[in-house]
């Protein structure tokens, strides 16, 4: 028998949000569908039995399953089957685990796997927000403990004003992407892009989105009340508080002075490694049951030492305090070769971008269920293990790599010259030499770098800063350019990217459970600051983009050509674009609107083959001078091409200064010869050419004038056709 469904519908954005649940995959621990016109979304939520005794946190898996069927497409892979996961997948599937985490219990260590899969998608409704909501949906109803539901929406602003969930053609004019998740009280996530808004108004947005989340997170409340499993009930994984009092005696005092040394990052790692040896030894000897339990309680003394000393003294580990920015320098053109280098450096964090520029045809082909068909700024991020000082094996972009790369690309993104102004595929590869936090913004900074080493003219410079929040109870610090321990231990990594004037990137992670707007407030004030600060530092090494692009940079040419003419560029089977490129040495593309773009090292290469595509593709101009081959001789005069595939006729009376009585005393058929154009009928598009005018020298009107055959009567008055036979030339 059908199973019987429950529906919850909320009215939210230009389109509603239906939540479904009771018909589909029975057996997980809850399911739900959510669908928002033609787009709909399956997020699945289910636990282990049991826990796993020998971790120390909550094991938590979140995957988004990005069907191509959904699209009504087959994948494009040689296997025709999905692989591995896409970008916008990824992507995605970091976006809904963000929010989810912080709010499973931190004494919980069950498994948990949390599935979302795209059943349809109408390129209409970004499906990344559905993807959320479906997930939180799925946890929310089922057995698994959880402090949810959240709600998650995007905000966009067009025409200065805030839109709830745009759609992707309303996302093409708007000047703010804003992904955002939260409980009924808080903000828990933020994805933000941006084209240079101000701190207040992405503060207003933020607050904004979060009053438009609430619908949404009351339906999911209803729904877990009505249709929920009850929670269920799991082993606490909970220290003794005594033994966590008495390694923290223990501790306290030699931590402190550790600390107060203020040892470079790789130092400090291993006299803390050490110590921690020595105290586990010392209060779980020869028992395997006390030896975890030792290392958490050394962790967690660790941890209330450091963020005591921040909020108590104002004291970070490296010594700075609440608001300083770590020593920076930089360089530009660090690779003889490539197209463009940045080496940005902050205190022992270091990333060096290097930028490639290519023709469109470089541009990125994208397979999957967005209707972005390609992409010609492409930015990359690798974090390979040496940057911190350890040796493992390489593997392919882990999903964070593929995050911070697309943070990064986000950033920069508003500042890359529209192709029209400048026809090139940007591929920027951020290489990360060190790490002690905030290598991603660290790779924004180097991007920078490296297209101004380059010579593109980017609209603005960019800098970005990470920001990080101590918070007990009422009191918290909000740090300035966190350092990895501070990140560890801390409850808020917030990056935040732009230029001299406004926000192009923002990126929230929290580990407490909500941020409010007035602390988010006071955060981007600060960043705002440093960013200039760090911004003063990088211009100071190069203070805009260079003039002129780099040499090894191949030059393109835009030309624009009648749509009806692309076919003679290309010619049949390609066989005159294949003859230009070879000849001249030179890459020629051309778009479907008529843009032709001619890259080139070669500056003589590229003016040639420019040269032949205005001439297969120029339409006859009255008055103008062509040199073209005779295509065929009759009694009363000859056919010149003087483009491909266009004719012209010269009279007998046009061919010669003097009197010409046949016609193969002058040409023959296969010569090329120098005419002008004096006449173009309207009506049949037949032209009329002349040689006796270029030899004379004469302008369009001499020669009309001088037509002794009626041509330039014709033209003046179409009535007037002429019967006149050739009687040599008119006189005046």
């Amino acid at each position: 028998m059908k199973p019987e469904s429950r529906r919850y519908e909320v009215a939210i954005g230009s389109k509603p949000l239906v939540f479904e649940t009771g018909r589909l995959a029975g057996q997980a621990g809850g399911a739900v569908t959510i669908g928002c016109g033609d787009a709909l979304i399956m997020g699945v939520a289910t636990m282990d039995s049991e826990p796993r005794e020998s971790i120390d946190f909550m094991p938590l898996t979140v995957d988004y399953e990005e069907r191509m069927y959904a699209g009504g497409t087959i994948p494009g892979s040689f296997f025709r089957r999905e692989g591995r996961p896409s970008e916008n997948a990824i992507l995605i599937s970091r976006l809904a685990d963000r929010p989810l985490r912080p709010l499973f219990p931190k004494d919980f260590r069950n498994a948990v796997q949390v599935i979302m899969y795209s059943f349809s998608a109408d390129d209409v409704t970004p499906l990344d927000i559905l993807a959320i909501n479906a997930a939180s949906a799925a946890v929310a109803i089922s057995d698994i403990p959880w402090e949810g539901p959240v709600g998650a929406v995007r905000i966009g602003m067009i025409d200065g004003e805030y839109v709830v969930n745009p759609t992707y053609a309303e996302m093409d004019v708007s000047d703010l992407d804003l992904r955002l998740a939260g409980t009924r009280d808080a903000v828990l996530m933020v994805e933000c892009g941006a084209n240079e808004l101000s701190e207040s108004q992405i503060i207003a947005a933020v607050e904004f989105g979060h009053r438009a989340m609430q619908p949404i997170i009351a339906a999911l409340d209803k729904m877990a009340q009505e249709v929920g499993k009850p929670k269920q009930a799991y082993p606490s994984f909970v220290l003794d508080e005594q033994f966590k009092k008495d390694v923290y005696a223990r501790v306290a005092a030699p931590l402190n002075d550790l600390l107060d040394q203020q040892l470079p990052k790789a130092e400090a790692k291993q006299a803390m490694l050490e110590f921690k040896a020595q105290v586990v030894a010392e209060f779980a000897g020869e028992d395997e049951a006390l030896l975890s339990n030792a290392k958490e309680a050394f962790d967690a003394a660790h941890k209330t030492i450091v963020r005591s000393r921040i909020l108590d003294k104002g004291i970070r580990p490296d010594g700075r305090d609440l608001t300083t920015v770590r020593p920076i320098w930089c360089d530009v053109g660090t690779s003889p070769r490539a197209h463009g280098a940045g080496l940005f450096t902050r205190g022992e964090t270091q990333v060096m971008t290097l930028a490639t520029l290519g023709t469109p045809r470089d541009a990125q082909t994208m397979d999957n269920l967005t209707p972005i068909e390609t992409k010609r700024y492409i930015h990359h991020y690798n974090f390979p293990p040496f940057s911190t000082g350890e040796a493992r094996m390489l593997r392919g972009a882990s999903r964070r790599e593929i995050g911070h790369g697309a943070l990064a690309e986000r950033a920069l993104l508003p500042m890359i010259p529209d192709e029209k102004d400048f026809p090139y595929t940007l591929r920027l590869v951020s290489e990360v030499l060190s790490s002690n936090g905030s290598s991603s913004m660290a790779s924004v900074c180097g991007s920078t770098l490296a297209l101004m080493d380059t010579g593109v003219p980017i609209k603005a410079p960019v800098s970005g800063v990470a920001m990080g929040l101590i918070k007990e109870g009422d009191r918290c610090a909000i740090l300035t350019d966190i350092q990895g321990l501070e990140d560890h231990l801390g409850d808020m990594d917030f990056k935040v990217a732009g230029t001299e004037n406004g926000i192009t990137a923002l990126q929230m992670d929290i580990k407490i459970k909500g941020l409010t707007a007035e602390i988010m407030a006071e955060a981007l004030a600060q960043a705002k600051t440093a960013r200039a600060h760090i911004l003063r530092q990088m211009l100071a090494t190069i203070a805009a983009p260079r003039p002129e692009l780099k040499p090894h940079v191949p030059r393109i040419i835009t030309i624009q050509i009648p749509e009806d003419k692309i076919g003679a560029v290309i010619g049949p089977g390609g066989k005159i674009i294949r003859g230009i490129q070879e000849e001249t040495g030179v890459q020629i593309d051309i778009e479907e609107d008529g843009r032709v773009f001619i890259a080139s090292a070669d500056g003589e290469g590229a003016r040639l083959a420019r040269q032949r595509i205005e001439r297969l593709t120029e339409t006859p101009e009255v008055g103008r001078i062509y040199t073209g081959k005779v295509t065929g001789i009759q009694e009363f005069g000859c056919f010149v091409e003087i483009t491909p595939g266009t004719d012209g006729m010269v009279h007998i009376s046009q061919l010669d200064t003097q009197r010409v009585q046949r016609v193969e005393d002058v040409v023959d058929k296969g010569n090329e010869i120098t005419v002008m154009v004096t006449e173009i009928d309207p009506r049949s598009g037949k032209i009329r050419l002349s040689r006796r005018a270029v030899l004379e020298g004469w302008t369009v009107e001499e020669a009309i004038a001088n037509d002794a055959t009626g041509g330039g009567k014709r033209q003046s008055s179409p009535r007037h056709s002429s019967n006149r036979r050739d009687r040599g030339p008119r006189r005046n």
